[in-house]
């Protein structure tokens, strides 16, 4: 979705903020203007200030282009990135705070011991780093002022969490937890469920005429036409000449030029399309013009092509259940619909203890399945997080749980049991180290929470807009 800021997010130092990344709009929220107006900075932090020349630093060092961000803006791109920034200025003031410090001896011996610069006798080069340097268009006082930063706060974290050591017993116990066997019985609940086929057209009427207002289908009447060098110009060259052209077109519009007016001009036959409605099935062109419907007259890119297009009118109707594809969505709807209630009146009956075995045993007749998980990562069958959840709860209970395909299960929990499998060695190291680090994440989000009461953040609402519209 956005592959820049997804690459940002796999960094170690993304990683290093999993806990704190989040305060600035979970917990705070989008805060009220400054009272001093001052538009010049986009947030702030207690009393202190971060200004928006920061924020667009922070942006070209996360190497985010500019068409990454007007491309997600309306996924919330510019508050996510704030948020990182906020993050790590947070994270700044608490380093100060505690006078956290690393030496310059510290961060060269980093970065001499950084595999990447490494010959292959495990020897430092100064060829390689200054390679990666250019490879990277980064300065040798920028890469080390970011590494400087990141084990500052990779030692903020540690000082943090010290002191967290895990006794024997804890390990030993996460060890049998995970272990444990579990026997399983399951029906799949697809069998229960009303059918699409028993839908029929007046139980699929009654269902638009209780749900008219949500289910409304829009329809657009528009023209368009398919610009591209061959037609414009006469050549397949995307020249000087053919951008003109297009920055000619762009005028026009913004001129409010009539659409019939330039494509005669360009001496190129529109195309009129009349009672469209979005299906999957349309052309590429058409579905596109619908998603920027937006903007009544605009010119926009399809691959090599450009597209000239007016919206006449937009009109909004009640589905029509003799459009073949209209009725087989409704009857989609219908059908979830039906299973969601379903699940959700089970689910009810399970947790308010009124589901018994009996019932189970009548619901199965013969259906009722059987397996033996071997371990709370033991997911062949069904989803990682069902499997969890079942391990969480005791023998005899009931619930409801899926597989990767999103197919619904009920299910009871039989048996719990230890594997013959005896703990060795490696696997006591293995989870003495696990447990101190489940305990250390319990810890640094307890420290996240100090944080929401110790910081308040406010953003300047004013300026987040204005920077937005740049990118616009």
């Amino acid at each position: 979705m956005i592959s820049s800021f997804r690459n940002f997010a796999k960094t170690k130092f993304a990683g290093v903020l999993v806990f704190i990344m989040i305060i600035p709009f979970v917990f705070w929220g989008m805060g009220g203007m400054f009272s001093s107006g001052n538009t010049n900075n986009i947030a702030q932090i207690n009393d202190k200030n971060i200004s928006t020349q920061d924020f667009i630093d922070h942006i070209n060092e996360l190497n985010i282009t500019q068409e990454a961000i007007r491309d997600n803006l309306e996924k919330n791109i510019i508050e996510e990135i704030l948020s990182t920034l906020v993050s790590s200025k947070l994270l700044d003031l608490e380093i100060e705070e505690f006078n956290i410090t690393i030496s310059e001896n510290s961060l060269s011996e980093k970065i001499k011991n950084n595999k990447n610069f490494l010959d292959e006798n495990g020897k430092f080069q100064r060829i390689k780093y200054e390679k990666f340097l250019l490879e990277n268009s980064q300065s040798a006082v920028s890469f080390e002022q970011r590494l400087k930063s990141r084990e500052l706060q990779k030692n903020l974290f540690d000082y943090v969490g010290a002191g967290t050591t895990t006794p024997k017993f804890l390990a030993e116990k996460l060890y049998e937890e995970e272990k444990k066997k579990l026997e399983l019985e399951y029906l799949d609940l697809n069998q229960f469920y009303d059918q699409k086929d028993t839908f029929d057209n007046k139980m699929i009427q009654k269902f638009i005429n209780e749900n008219k207002n949500d289910l409304k289908v829009e329809y657009l009447d528009f023209n368009y036409a398919i610009i591209n060098p061959k037609n414009l110009i006469g050549i397949d060259e995307f020249n000087e000449a053919f951008f003109e052209k297009i920055d000619q077109i762009e005028i026009d519009i913004s001129n409010d030029v009539n659409f019939n007016s330039i494509v005669k001009d360009l001496n190129i036959k529109p195309i009129n399309v009349s009672n469209f409605r979005f299906s999957e099935k349309s052309n590429e062109i058409e579905k596109k013009i619908f998603n920027s419907r937006k903007i009544n007259f605009d010119i926009i890119e399809n691959n090599d092509d450009y597209i000239l297009y007016k919206i006449n009118s937009s009109d909004e109707r009640t589905p029509n259940i003799d459009d073949p594809e209209l009725k087989n969505e409704i009857v989609e709807l219908i059908f979830q619909k039906n299973k969601l209630e379903f699940n959700k009146k089970l689910l009810t009956r399970i947790q308010n203890k009124e589901f018994k075995q009996n019932e189970f045993l009548e619901m199965g007749k013969n259906k009722i399945q059987k397996i033996t998980l071997n371990s709370i990562k033991d997911n062949k069958k069904f989803e990682i997080n069902s499997i969890q959840l079942l391990y969480s709860l005791p023998v005899n209970s009931f619930t409801l749980i899926n597989d990767e395909k999103g197919n619904i299960y009920l299910a009871k929990i039989k048996k719990l049991y230890m594997s013959d499998i005896k703990m060795s060695n490696d696997d006591l190291n293995k989870y003495m180290n696990k447990e101190n680090s489940n305990t250390k994440n319990s810890i640094l989000k307890t420290y996240d929470l100090l944080l929401n009461e110790k910081y308040n953040v406010v953003v300047n609402n004013k300026t987040l807009e204005r920077v937005k519209n740049f990118y616009k």
